[in-house]
């Protein structure tokens, strides 16, 4: 090896390290930060929750989390939340920056309170709060705490693996949750029943056996950093963010 050769992986090395340190460096103050809110020391905790939202929450890939981007989760929301009333159920299974959405709008735009979010990762309890976090494990479908079972309005699944095992077992949380659809309407005059499940397209078979009632939409989900499976939007209704797609 030449002088000029060492020279060069020396200087590869030091770019490397700085960068190790820069990394390392970002990642001990976001969890500072976090931590600061989790104990609720910070003044500016309710704000900081509303405003940063899934700022505050790295991607854990291992965990196949992938956060929407913004007018995708937006979108949802929207569609969660449309003619709902003072008095419905809704939950969001595994869709964290749905939930960090609803967070973001004006109290006059959210129309209940009664809106909980299921998560296998207890980092989320900071963005829900304790009391609107369930601890969810799809291993484990029934597992959780029975308040919510048969009394659920809405809901909003994003299963994190493509596989019909874990499509299966969100179901299964799915179905236990819902209330009974009796075609009944909120007081805006909208069917409060309302199922959305976003996953890959690959799996439209499978989640259209599991829920017979859902279609694939027109609506296609996007991932702030370019996941590359195709996703769908299933749902069983239709409302002004999406129709159900000719092509299903």
């Amino acid at each position: 090896m030449s002088d000029s050769d060492s020279e060069i992986e020396l200087q590869l090395s030091s770019h490397a390290l700085a960068a190790l340190q820069a990394f390392k460096s970002e990642e001990q103050q976001r969890e500072e930060e976090f931590q600061r809110l989790m104990n609720k020391a910070d003044m500016e905790y309710e704000k900081k929750r509303r405003e940063q939202g899934m700022e505050l929450f790295k991607e854990d890939w291992q965990l196949s989390q992938f956060w929407y981007d913004e007018d995708t989760a937006a979108t949802l929301a929207d569609a969660l939340l449309g003619g709902a009333d003072e008095n419905t159920v809704i939950a969001i299974i595994s869709a964290p920056s749905v939930y960090s959405a609803i967070l973001k709008k004006n109290d006059s735009e959210v129309p209940t309170k009664h809106i909980y979010l299921f998560e296998f990762d207890k980092r989320f309890a900071l963005l829900s709060g304790e009391d609107k976090f369930f601890y969810y494990d799809f291993a484990k479908p029934l597992d959780f705490d029975d308040s919510l079972k048969g009394k659920v309005d809405r809901i909003m699944v994003d299963p994190p693996f493509l596989n019909e095992h874990c499509q299966t077992n969100f179901s299964i949380t799915t179905k236990a949750l819902l209330a009974p659809n009796t075609n009944e309407k909120t007081s805006n005059g909208v069917l409060k029943h309302r199922l959305v499940s976003c996953t890959g397209e690959r799996m439209a078979e499978t989640v259209t056996r599991l829920y017979p009632e859902i279609k694939v939409t027109t609506f296609y989900p996007q991932h702030a950093n370019g996941l590359s499976n195709e996703f769908f939007c299933y749902a069983n209704f239709e409302c002004d963010k999406w129709k159900f797609s000719e092509e299903a």
